[in-house]
C-alpha cells in the first residue's frame, strides 16, 4: 500500500481546483494498492483556495517553527499544513505504510525541490512538510518524476 498525493490520482484538490491526473497512479488507487490523500485538505484548506510557499526555510524548518507558509495573500496557512501532514503521517503509521508518492515542488509534498516562498514560480532545495515529516518517520518519498521505481 502506498499514499499518492490525490491530485496525481485524479482527485481536484490542486490550489486551483485541478488536478495533475497521471492514469498509471490513478490505477493503483483503484485497483486499491494506494491511497489519495491531500495534506492541505486535510488540513481545512479549502478548494479552491490561493496558492501557499514557505518562507523562511523548507519543510523541516516549518516543522521545528523557524519557517512559516503564506499563502499568496498574506494569510499565514503554517497549522493547516502541519495538521494535514500529522493526519497523513499518522494514518501511513497506523497502517504501516513505507512508500509515498507525492506532487513534486509543493509546499507540502515537494521532495528535495519546492518553491521559494517569493510566488514568482522560483525554485530552490528542499522538502515540503508533509514530505520533511514522512522522511523524519523512515517513509520513503517519490515524486511523479520518478515514482516507477516504487510501483515495481
Amino acid at each position: 500500500m502506498l499514499i499518492v498525493s490525490a491530485c496525481l490520482a485524479g482527485v481536484n484538490t490542486r490550489y486551483d481546483g485541478t488536478n495533475k491526473k497521471i492514469e498509471e497512479l490513478k490505477k493503483l488507487v483503484g485497483e486499491k494498492k494506494a491511497i489519495p490523500m491531500c495534506p492541505e485538505t486535510l488540513g481545512g484548506l479549502n478548494i479552491p483556495r490561493p496558492p501557499a510557499e514557505l518562507v523562511g526555510g523548507d519543510g523541516d524548518a516549518v516543522i521545528d517553527g523557524t519557517a512559516k507558509v503564506v499563502d499568496k495573500d498574506g494569510k499565514n496557512v503554517t497549522a493547516e499544513f502541519l495538521e494535514g501532514a500529522k493526519i497523513i503521517t499518522k494514518a501511513a503509521l497506523r497502517m504501516n505504510i513505507k512508500t509515498a508518492i507525492l506532487k513534486n515542488r509543493s509546499g507540502s509534498c515537494g521532495c528535495g525541490t519546492i518553491y521559494d516562498g517569493t510566488f514568482t514560480k522560483t525554485l530552490r532545495t528542499g522538502d515540503g512538510v508533509l514530505t520533511a515529516m514522512l522522511k523524519r518517520e523512515g517513509i520513503k518519498v517519490y515524486t511523479e518524476d520518478d515514482f516507477s521505481e516504487a510501483i515495481k
